[in-house]
Parts: C-alpha cells; sequence; structure tokens
C-alpha cells in the first residue's frame, strides 16, 4: 500500500457571518498517498479552496486533524506552520501572488533566501529555465503575461523541492492554450520532483490528469472517481 503523506480526520470549519456560524467543511475524512495526484472538483461554494487551505494550513480547522508528513498541523502554531509550510509544501493560487518589486529571478529565490538554501538565485535561475523563462529572469511582474507570471509562481513552489504541491485553480486566470501549457507544466513538476500534487479545478481537462479525483457538495465528500470518470461541476 502507498504511504499516506496527508490526511484529515474529520475535519471541520466553521466561521463566523453576518447572520452567525457557517459551517463551512462538515466533518472531511480524506487520505492522500505520496507521489498522488489528486483533484478536487464540484460547484462554486463547495469547500473545495477552503478544504486545500486547511491541508496548507492556511486556515486552522474548528475541530479534527490534520497529518502532514507525520506532523499534526492542528497543533502548531502560526510560526510552526509557516516553518512546516516553507520546507514541505509548494502553494500555487489563481492570482499569481508575486512581488511586484521584485524581479522574476528575486521573486523564485525568496523562499530559498528564506529557508538559508545555499546558492539560492542558482537554484531559481535553473527552475526559471526550466519554466522556460531564461530570458525573462530580470523583468518585473508587470512586464510579464499572465502566462508568464504563472509561470514564475510554479517556479517559486517548486524551487525548494517541497514534498507536497498544492494549486487553487491554477490555469482559471489564463486563456486555454496557455492555461494547457501550465498544465503540462504542473504535472511535469510533480514527475520531475516525484512530489504528491493536490489540486482545486473547475477545467475538465485538468482534473482528468489526476490519480483520483474527489467530488465536494455543500462542505462534504459527495464521492470519488478515477479521473476518466469524472464530471466537473460548473
Amino acid at each position: 500500500m502507498n504511504e499516506t503523506i496527508l490526511s484529515l480526520e474529520d475535519a471541520r470549519l466553521v466561521l463566523e457571518g453576518n447572520a452567525g456560524p457557517l459551517e463551512i467543511l462538515k466533518g472531511i475524512s480524506l487520505d492522500v498517498a505520496r507521489g498522488e495526484s489528486l483533484g478536487l472538483v464540484g460547484p462554486s461554494g463547495s469547500g473545495k479552496s477552503s478544504l486545500l487551505m486547511l491541508m496548507g494550513g492556511l486556515e486552522r480547522a474548528t475541530s479534527g486533524r490534520i497529518t502532514a508528513l507525520g506532523h499534526d498541523l492542528t497543533a502548531l502554531d502560526e510560526d510552526a506552520l509557516a516553518r512546516f509550510r516553507r520546507g514541505n509544501m509548494g502553494i500555487v493560487f489563481q492570482s499569481f501572488h508575486l512581488i511586484p518589486t521584485m524581479t522574476a529571478l528575486e521573486n523564485v529565490a525568496v523562499p530559498l533566501e528564506l529557508a538559508g538554501a545555499a546558492n539560492a538565485f542558482g537554484r531559481a535561475a535553473a527552475e526559471l529555465v526550466a519554466m522556460g523563462l531564461g530570458a525573462r529572469m530580470d523583468h518585473y511582474p508587470a512586464q510579464l503575461s499572465g502566462g508568464e507570471q504563472q509561470r514564475v509562481a510554479l517556479a517559486r513552489a517548486a524551487a525548494p523541492r517541497p514534498a507536497i504541491f498544492l494549486a487553487d485553480e491554477p490555469t482559471g486566470n489564463l486563456d486555454a492554450a496557455t492555461g494547457e501549457a501550465i498544465m503540462e507544466l504542473l504535472f511535469g513538476l510533480r514527475d520531475r520532483h516525484g512530489a504528491t500534487l493536490i489540486l482545486v479545478t473547475h477545467a475538465p481537462e485538468l482534473a482528468a490528469r489526476c490519480d483520483r479525483v474527489v467530488r465536494l457538495a455543500d462542505g462534504c465528500i459527495a464521492g470519488e472517481d478515477r479521473a476518466r470518470r469524472v464530471k466537473v461541476a460548473e
């Protein structure tokens, strides 16, 4: 049996709203195997992105337990969670979240420098070259297209060699052709680094590339499918 790299046990998320408590996730239990690619799909508001945030320790579960690489994320404080993410997780969002005053090279080097990695800029440059951005390293985000900015974001996530990649609608802001290119790069990263990939998507073609797809509805797991059988709710 494949080793479990990430596990959720009855994870719940309740947020306070104007009308009172709002239950976002209603007892999610899920295991993810090392090296697996897992797609999270479902209609808008079903809890996909919230679930991804719990997995990355970016949102704290109201109750339940989340374990990643043998660490209980629900027991870590914010500083410890940040250190854990820095060393073990690469996160890519629909919005690129690049630092506008830094070049592409500097953006990719930031997490490596924070981790005290040797030759941070050399490693960052190599990752940008692998993304096809060797000629764009000294450009600032405003000088790059949307697709190029997402490549920089992918390079930044991949540079520390994380065991887990989390991606939230990574092709959502891109046209079809650019989205296809980013999809190839994303799965190429998974294959090149042997990492686990967990992604939220509305795109059937992206979900179909995953080993397994979990369907969410109204904050609950509604079912699981192998990719070839998946229908993605809009």
